[in-house]
């Protein structure tokens, strides 16, 4: 089950999780509230916000623009009961930030069935898309299955990964599903959640977080403004990226860029922590001491940020222990 996870489980029995779903249930129309109580079709969105915003808080690090982007985002599109276009949000930044993790916790609070939940839709280019000479089927491919999947369950969640990987031409066919029509092929899909992961921009990102440090302002005052434009242009820039050339970029289709920070040695030692929790050990300060001091930091000269962030925190505790 994806409920009750870590704590962060907001409502005290089911009686209390009902009544909430019947107090908000003018964000749903009928259908996605039926789609719920899973008795009358095979959906199971039945987001828990409070939950997710809980998780982000105690477990995700750094990471204060993310945070509040997700979360403004996720909160005004799934209280609009006829919201006029899909969701789409990109994400972006240096290797082990948190994106995949952002991720993975909005289909486990979105969806009762989690990444399981088959209105869930994982796609990675080398597992899915491995040959570019083949993107005319891919293209065929997927635009079938997102439109086939958007009739079966309009709450539906696409994640692409590794977009800077993505064969050019193929995040073409997304063009049609992320604008504000009503029916795109006969299908409502205003409904739909798309979400974009890559490591595009996390260099630009990196580079206005060291300036602010040497500048000795605080990370927290790093805005969206500083980070957007940049962000954007190594998109626009980026030959390997999905988005390269896009329709989807220059008709501005996507609600937010999502900037990920760089990971200082506190932030990983967060990560440690958790981790440490997650597997139901104590905290010995030894082994938190080897995890950090075996992490390589840049720049060279700083050595502030963590090179691969949190991505290899699991695997060195295990070393450590």
């Amino acid at each position: 089950m994806a409920v009750a996870r870590r704590g962060c489980w907001p409502w005290g029995s089911i009686l209390g999780l009902l009544g909430l779903v019947l107090a908000t249930a003018t964000a749903w129309d009928v259908a996605s509230l039926r789609c719920s109580f899973g008795s009358f079709c095979e959906c199971d969105f039945w987001p828990d916000l409070p939950g997710l915003e809980c998780d982000l808080a105690q477990h995700l690090a750094g990471q204060h623009l993310a945070k509040a982007l997700v979360v403004k985002s996720l909160k005004a599109f799934v209280q609009d009961p006829a919201p006029s276009k899909p969701l789409a949000l990109s994400l972006h930044g240096w290797t082990g930030t948190g994106k995949s993790y952002v991720s993975s916790l909005l289909a486990q609070y979105l969806f009762q069935g989690g990444l399981r939940s088959p209105h869930v839709h994982h796609f990675s280019p080398t597992i899915h898309f491995p040959h570019p000479s083949h993107t005319e089927q891919y293209k065929k491919e997927l635009k079938s299955w997102v439109q086939g999947n958007l009739t079966v369950c309009g709450r539906s969640l696409f994640l692409f990964d590794e977009m800077d990987k993505m064969p050019p031409g193929l995040m073409e066919v997304l063009q049609p599903f992320l604008g504000p029509s009503w029916v795109v092929y006969g299908t409502n899909y205003r409904k739909a959640i798309f979400i974009f992961i890559s490591n595009t921009g996390g260099e630009q990102i990196n580079q206005v977080a060291l300036e602010a440090w040497r500048s000795r302002r605080d990370r927290e005052e790093i805005s969206l403004q500083e980070l957007e434009p940049a962000v954007s242009r190594a998109v626009l820039d980026n030959p390997h990226h999905g988005f390269w050339h896009s329709g989807i970029m220059e008709e501005h289709l996507l609600d937010a860029v999502v900037p990920f920070l760089p990971l200082q040695r506190h932030h990983v030692r967060h990560c440690v922590l958790n981790e440490l929790a997650q597997l139901g050990l104590e905290p010995r300060e030894e082994v938190v001491q080897a995890v950090l001091d075996s992490t390589t930091y840049f720049p060279e000269d700083e050595q502030l940020f963590s090179s691969n962030g949190c991505k290899t925190v699991a695997s060195r505790i295990t070393f450590f222990l």
